[in-house]
């Protein structure tokens, strides 16, 4: 790429970066979300540079063009490298609290519930992956104050199982429990 740069007939080749954000747990439909850098490569100091003119993000919900200033501004989630530890620990050894979770739901998003995983967690709150035979669907548990440490948390996931606590299971995951499926 050095030497294309080096080579280019105007002085700077474009490009565009992909970056996929894959859940950690495995889910159906992996890809949380892909975001999309085009821009320009260049020689600086002897070395390439990619300096971003475009950048796209693509979720489920759609499509969103993200300004570029504000992109490389952002500061990234502070549970962004803990992430994947978290998730794979609480679907591997703590399936019955997020089954818990699934009480602060609204009971229409669990109806034919085949499995719920956790897909997602950052700052703000908790994400399940609802899989049905056919579909899916993703339902956001919000904190009840920002998390900037895994001290913090640990206890707005026990806040938030507090509250499943006092809420009554829904009759669709009763049924699937009884059936053996959950």
């Amino acid at each position: 790429l050095l030497a294309a740069a080096l080579c280019a007939p105007r002085g700077e080749p474009s490009a565009v970066l992909e970056f996929a954000d894959v859940a950690p747990v495995p889910v159906r439909s992996r890809i949380r979300a892909r975001l999309w850098l085009a821009g320009r490569l260049a020689v600086e100091d002897g070395h390439l540079a990619f300096r971003p003119t475009r950048a796209v993000l693509r979720r489920p919900s759609g499509a969103v063009v993200v300004d570029v200033d504000e992109f490389t501004a952002a500061a990234p989630d502070p549970l962004a490298l803990a992430e994947a530890r978290l998730l794979t620990h609480l679907a591997d050894c703590h399936d019955d609290a997020v089954q818990r979770l699934t009480r602060l739901v609204d009971p229409d998003s669990l109806h034919g519930a085949v499995r719920v995983r956790p897909l997602a967690v950052d700052r703000h709150g908790l994400t399940l992956r609802i899989e049905r035979v056919r579909d899916h669907g993703d339902v956001r548990l919000p904190f009840h104050a920002p998390a900037d440490e895994i001290a913090q948390l640990t206890e707005r996931v026990h806040v938030l199982l507090a509250q499943a606590g006092t809420v009554s299971c829904p009759r669709a995951l009763q049924r699937q429990r009884a059936d053996g499926d959950g």
